[in-house]
Formats: C-alpha cells, sequence, structure tokens
C-alpha cells in the first residue's frame, strides 16, 4: 500500500513537472521571444549628432548647446550663461542616443493621464544636427518604478492610438537636478583650462 502511494506522488510529480516544461518551454517560447524582440532605440541618433538639448519642467528650463570644438564640451544659457558639467551631460546625451524601450503601449488621448503625460513632469527637446528638433515627454514611474512612461515626439501623433514607450528610469535621474550639478565645478574648470592651454602648447611648438 506504501509502494502504491509513493508510486502515485511521483507520477502525480511527473505530470506537474512535464505540464511545467511544456508550458514554459513549448506555449512560453512566442512570449518570451516577442518581448525580448520588443524592445527599441527610443531615438534613431548617434551621441555626436546632438547639438543642443532643452529640458522643460514645472518650474525649470534648462538650456544646453555644444559648443564649436568638442574638448570644450557644452555651454549651459539657461538658466545661467555658463559651462556645463561634462559628466550630466554625458549621462543625458548617452541614455537619449542608446535608451531602450522596454515596450509600447497604445493608449487612447483619454488614458494620458493615467500614464502621467497628460501633464509630463518633464519635456525634452534635443536638436540634431541638420535635423528638426525631436522631443521626448516623460510621465508617470510604472508599478514597480523601473521605468518611466513616455511619449516621442507627441505632437506628431495624430491618429486616435497613441504610442507610449516604457523608458528607463534613469531619465528621471537625469533630468531632475540642481544647478550645481548641471554647471562646472570650479575645479573641473581649472583642469579643462590646463588642458587646453597644454594643447595649444603643444601645437604652437609643433
Amino acid at each position: 500500500m506504501k509502494l502504491q502511494r509513493t508510486t502515485l506522488i511521483l507520477l502525480i510529480s511527473a505530470i506537474l513537472l512535464g505540464s511545467f516544461v511544456y508550458f514554459y518551454e513549448i506555449k512560453g517560447a512566442p512570449q518570451r521571444e516577442a518581448a525580448k524582440t520588443t524592445k527599441q532605440p527610443i531615438f534613431a541618433f548617434e551621441e555626436d549628432e546632438i547639438q543642443s538639448v532643452a529640458i522643460y519642467t514645472d518650474d525649470k528650463t534648462w538650456q544646453f548647446e555644444r559648443l564649436s570644438k568638442p574638448e570644450l564640451g557644452w555651454q549651459m544659457k539657461k538658466p545661467k550663461n555658463t559651462l556645463a558639467n561634462d559628466a550630466a551631460i554625458s549621462f543625458l546625451l548617452n541614455l537619449l542616443a542608446k535608451g531602450e524601450s522596454d515596450r509600447t503601449i497604445s493608449a487612447t488621448a483619454d488614458k494620458l493621464e493615467e500614464y502621467g503625460l497628460d501633464q509630463p513632469s518633464a519635456t525634452i527637446e534635443v536638436g540634431i544636427k541638420g535635423e528638426k528638433v525631436h522631443k521626448l515627454a516623460l510621465g508617470k514611474p510604472d508599478f514597480n518604478k523601473s521605468f518611466l512612461y513616455a511619449q516621442v515626439d507627441p505632437s506628431q501623433q495624430k491618429s486616435e492610438e497613441l504610442s507610449v514607450l516604457l523608458v528607463p528610469i534613469d531619465f528621471e535621474y537625469a533630468v531632475n537636478r540642481p544647478m550645481s550639478e548641471w554647471e562646472e565645478s570650479k575645479e573641473d574648470s581649472d583642469d579643462s583650462e590646463e588642458s587646453t592651454t597644454e594643447k595649444e602648447s603643444s601645437d604652437t611648438e609643433e
């Protein structure tokens, strides 16, 4: 009797395991493959093509322009005219050029409020060399705070079905910075001037 019970338990376990393998490996494969392939670049430009960046939030406007010489970096134009912090700008540019959308959701205009996109927390305008300005509107975080809901060039979406993207939560950190993190520190500025002076001196000697 005990042997029969053990055999029955083993049989049930084998059936359950077989069912799991079937549904995971066979039935679940298309969904997993689809999840992999839905990741798409947010934009189709390279980092070195970006000429200007503007960030608009409820209470702040930040504007930055690439300087003519690459070694000089970026200039903050608003809210003050000063050299921009290279690390902060590079972090944002990298996200814009290489960031990927985890997936795309179709939504109607009346649903944008659910994603925080009726009144975006921030809008990024990106000026590309030889092209028009692109926009990225940032909304609320998703339920587990891993991504932000966003729209690319929202004003150009004329159809009833609008595309809402899930973009890296890093965008929230990239745009919400105090002035002290956006402007180049005096120490960085001194290093930059020293490096430029050395380069000019080297060029003169040659």
